[in-house]
């Protein structure tokens, strides 16, 4: 979401400014093959989602009219395997109450709220209105939650008469409700963003909400507003814990967007974190907004939307702009005393690998070798996994007949991760934009795993089984046809995996 009144000031002007001016010329190298975006105009948070009937439904804030941001709707897509995606029309329009930001959605098997009829269960969502007139006038009340129902599985939406249902006490920044039922508690629990801190109500039958307690204001990172909260139990050991989001505008370990979390217990009234310590649950600039899918049982899976607030007006994509990270499924992993949050793609998308072209025992030195006929590389959309027994020095090189190249690899000395664009592209569009970024490496041992999705313009890092992960955007003037490794100590690698991914790009509405 956005957070201040200039920010939404300087996206009234870009969006003035789009709409005086001729469209930019199509870029369709750009577009994003595996993971979802928009056939046109602006995306950003992921929301609203859930699963229901076989259907993993998308909602996501959406500007139909420009590639800016600009008044939000809830745009809708659906997918029966996380991968292959097709647009719906969109579910959710700007109304009197004002602009539908984020939120979140849930089967209401039980009925609670009393919108089912005739036998069909709800889908209920729950959303921030945004009243941009109250905002402007300077109020502190123009954010409040509603409702809006769905008999026929998501397809239609109404929105409930009694909105809204939980009113603004005078918090400027109050949004982004994410709502799941507590079997313990026998209600429903709202995490939502209030300012700086989290704060949780509860409600028996989603329109009735009561305030049970707030979390956060002198723990975690405070670089910027929080936003985008989400709450939900992992398994360990046998051991319940629950973890919490909290998406971070600006404050990221990387400059402007990112999500750190915490994990605790709840007791269906507080919230209470394990320790003070604040982790992120990716490292990387272009992963923010992430939340899980409601209605997925013990299975939480993760999506994030890729960009980053810095300059995801700017990007030099037409005739859309932003998409979403890949689906992460999340769980839990001790090392020494912590317990970290980790995070894998999801199984489904093994479905688009090409046949497997695998090294063993590949030698690396400081002298660069050339992997691009030895692994058949042939393209721009593709995943890539190295294993090694004693982790050190190394740099995997992508680059083009332009000089571009995007550098990704480990730096022993620092115990990071990389991913460098410093050089991966035109940077024009935002002084922010180009740079070196790290991921601290978790893991303890000396062997190491890293895995590497590559989508046109994106790489998503995932180290040591998902313990570290980074996301990064790049746009190469020409697209990536070589790949060499170098490795400053030398090094062997067990294996080197690389395929080809198909590109199942969403389906248009009907």
């Amino acid at each position: 979401m956005k957070r201040f009144l200039l920010s939404v000031l300087c996206s009234v002007s870009l969006l003035a400014h789009a709409q005086q001016a001729p469209a930019p010329p199509a870029t369709p190298q750009y577009r994003p093959g595996y993971h979802f975006s928009p056939a046109a105009h602006w995306m950003n948070d992921p929301n609203g989602m859930v699963y229901y009937e076989g259907t993993y439904h998308l909602f996501y804030q959406y500007y139909p009219n420009a590639s800016v941001w600009g008044p939000m709707h809830w745009g809708h897509a659906t997918s029966t395997d996380l991968v292959s995606w097709k647009e719906q029309p969109i579910a959710l329009f700007p109304d009197s109450l004002g602009y539908i930001f984020s939120g979140s959605a849930v089967v209401d098997a039980r009925n609670t709220s009393g919108f089912g009829k005739d036998g069909k269960t709800p889908l209920v969502a729950i959303f921030t209105h945004h009243d941009p007139k109250g905002e402007k006038a300077g109020t502190h009340t123009f954010q409040n939650q509603s409702l809006a129902y769905s008999l026929d599985a998501g397809k239609t939406w109404t929105k409930y008469a009694g909105n809204p249902v939980l009113k603004n006490p005078g918090i400027q920044d109050f949004r982004d409700p994410k709502v799941s039922w507590n079997e313990v508690a026998k209600k429903w629990i709202m995490t939502l963003a209030t300012k700086d801190r989290i704060t949780f109500f509860s409600s028996p039958n989603l329109k009735d909400w009561t305030k049970e307690s707030e979390f956060g204001e002198k723990l975690g990172a405070h670089g910027g507003v929080w936003e985008c909260p989400d709450l939900f139990p992992l398994t360990l050991n046998g051991k319940t814990h629950w973890v919490l989001l909290v998406n971070l505008n600006p404050g990221g370990p990387n400059g402007g967007s990112g999500t750190q979390y915490f994990v605790g217990s709840f007791d269906g009234h507080q919230f209470t974190p394990l320790n003070d310590r604040t982790k992120w649950a990716d490292y990387g600039p272009d992963n923010y907004a992430g939340v899980t899918w409601g209605n997925t049982g013990a299975r939480k899976i993760f999506l994030g939307w890729m960009s980053n607030w810095e300059y995801a007006n700017q990007v030099p994509t037409s005739p859309w702009r932003n998409a979403t990270t890949l689906p992460r499924e999340l769980a839990l992993r001790q090392v020494g005393s912590e317990i970290y949050l980790t995070s894998q793609p999801v199984k489904e998308l093994a479905k688009l690998a090409q046949p497997v072209v695998v090294l063993k025992n590949l030698k690396a030195s400081a002298v660069a070798l050339d992997l691009t006929n030895r692994l058949k590389f042939t393209g721009d959309k593709f995943s890539l996994n190295l294993s090694t027994a004693q982790l050190r020095d190394f740099a995997l090189v992508l680059s083009n007949t332009a000089g571009e190249e995007l550098r990704i690899g480990y730096d022993g000395k620092a115990r990071q991760y990389f991913i460098d664009r410093s050089k991966a592209g035109p940077s024009g569009f935002s002084a922010k934009f180009a740079g070196r970024h790290t991921t601290p490496r978790l893991a303890a041992l000396p062997a190491a795993d890293l895995t590497l999705y590559v989508d046109a313009t994106s790489v998503e890092l995932f180290g040591d089984g998902g313990l570290s992960t980074g996301t990064e955007l790049f746009f190469p003037s020409k697209p990536f046809t070589a790949i060499r490794l170098e490795a400053p100590e030398g090094m062997t690698m067990q294996s080197l995996a690389y395929s080809q991914l198909a590109s199942p790009l969403p389906k248009p509405a009907d």
